[in-house]
């Protein structure tokens, strides 16, 4: 993990994963060129998160291939 700021506001988007509406599963990411951050939208100015850009599609592409939970 790389601290690493994203400062430009127009950078965060709401993850298509969030959840519908408001959701309680509120997740927003920004990139930039070598970074991808995320944070909880419900409280923007709290920790966020960035990593280099390859380790976090590494980390999607496990949640991706990831079995859902048994029952």
């Amino acid at each position: 993990m790389v601290r690493h700021p994203v400062t430009t506001p127009e950078n965060w988007r709401k993850s298509s994963y969030s959840g519908p509406g408001d959701g309680n599963e509120c997740v927003e990411i920004a990139t930039t060129p070598t970074h991808t951050a995320v944070r909880d939208s419900k409280t923007p100015a709290r920790a966020t998160l960035a990593f280099p850009t390859p380790a976090f599609a590494t980390f999607l592409d496990a949640l991706k291939k990831r079995q859902p939970p048994c029952p």
